[in-house]
């Protein structure tokens, strides 16, 4: 198949190339060779029918359930697929329990933390003075328009039934008029009411749903933000993006960076101790709920930190409501307060600040190293003894963060 399909392309290509002729040798070469491919596509697929109707057929004569259901699976159903959640099966049901789940993860962990932080984010937002916008911040046609371009295709549409292909095929004059939106929200600090709705969709944390009976702890909620939202995003992190920087020790979210160079890193740090004749010990870090129990009082002070303009991140936080999609069911809106959505584009860039001042910890002087892959930490040192006292000045971090750490996941070697 591999070679009459490479075949087909190449006279494919001879013929354009020959401007496309509809007779003579080099059109009837093509002809052939689509035709020997077609023909070669229609047996394997009578082949592969004819496999697993055998096997269906051989399974009901020997009476073999097992064997049965298994082809009939693999064949016709998606492992990935869940239909039972917490031993229900109506969606309308399992669509509530969600909506309720996912109301009250958004949620902080330690109530009296989480009013310490919002008065200390009162006292210094009173008189906080931000980098003044100068022109190099403005959003204008060409960035929208660039931006709009670089939109991935495919993706699912908002809560709005609004698409990234309707604003790829629209008219032009659709990025004038984004751009003066999008300025007028820079300058005035407020966001349209729209761009704060959005729909969380349950996506299976493990990919057999069938071997295991699911509960709504057993999912993640991906949310799908407005198409024109997302544009509005993708603009404020190319002006802003120098205030958006975090340490070189975080590896997650970052362009041409990922998980492999940060296995690299650690396995040159392991190296290193070995090679200096000391231990090597290790420590993950696993953060319970992480991206939804971020504090927003907590944010806007590290972006203040910054002297990046919160007023229009603090409106774009703010009054924010989602619903849960669950098949063809809908939930009730319900208001989310805290925690950053996974599916937004700035949220991965807000969580790294968020953690940013945990993973400045590192002090390769005295062979203490953090490497961070968004909210999966590992801490690296060369005893014990260190490795306890840096885990306790991270306890701390975390605890004015107002983070739980899992213990269940959390291990030493």
């Amino acid at each position: 198949m591999k070679t009459l399909k490479a075949a087909s392309v190449e006279s494919n290509n001879l013929w354009k190339a020959a401007g496309k002729p509809r007779q003579g040798p080099i059109f009837q070469k093509r002809q052939q060779s689509r035709s020997k491919y077609r023909h070669l596509l229609r047996e394997q697929e009578r082949r592969v029918k004819l496999d697993y109707t055998n096997a269906l057929h051989e399974g009901l004569l020997k009476k073999d359930s097992r064997a049965f259901w298994k082809t009939w699976h693999s064949k016709f159903e998606k492992a990935s697929f869940c239909g039972q959640v917490d031993q229900c099966v109506d969606d309308p049901v399992i669509v509530d329990k969600f909506a309720n789940y996912f109301d009250g993860c958004y949620t902080c962990n330690n109530v009296s933390q989480a009013e310490s932080l919002r008065d200390e984010y009162l006292l210094k937002r009173s008189g906080y003075c931000s980098m003044p916008l100068s022109d190099c911040y403005a959003i204008d046609t060409e960035l929208v328009s660039q931006t709009i371009l670089n939109l991935h295709c495919g993706k699912a549409p908002d809560i709005t039934g609004l698409t990234t292909e309707h604003l790829i095929h629209s008219h032009p004059s659709i990025s004038i008029v984004l751009a003066k939106l999008f300025q007028l929200i820079l300058v005035s600090g407020v966001v349209p009411a729209g761009f704060k709705h959005s729909y969380i969709i349950p996506v299976p944390k493990i990919k057999d749903c069938r071997t295991k009976a699911m509960s709504c702890d057993d999912f993640r909620g991906i949310a799908i933000r407005p198409v024109i939202s997302k544009v509005f995003e993708y603009c404020l992190i190319d002006r802003f993006q120098d205030f958006l920087k975090t340490g070189d020790n975080q590896f997650g979210f970052k362009k041409a960076l990922g998980c492999s160079h940060a296995i690299f890193s650690i396995r040159k740090i392991i190296e290193r101790f070995i090679k200096a004749g000391y231990t090597a010990n290790l420590c993950s870090i696993d953060l319970s709920k992480a991206f939804d129990k971020v504090n927003h009082n907590c944010l806007f002070l590290k972006l203040m930190n910054r002297h990046i303009p919160v007023e229009c991140l603090e409106n774009f936080l703010s009054e924010c409501n989602a619903c849960v999609k669950w098949h063809d069911c809908w939930s009730d809106m319900f208001t989310v307060n805290f925690g950053v959505r996974q599916g937004s584009v700035m949220s991965p860039l807000l969580f790294n600040i968020y953690i940013d001042e945990l993973t400045s910890l590192s002090d390769a002087n005295h062979n203490v190293f953090i490497i961070a892959y968004a909210d999966d930490i590992l801490l690296l040192t060369s005893s014990v003894t260190a490795l306890q006292n840096i885990f306790h000045q991270c306890e701390l971090e975390l605890k004015y963060l107002d983070m739980a750490v899992n213990p269940k996941k959390t291990h030493c070697i």
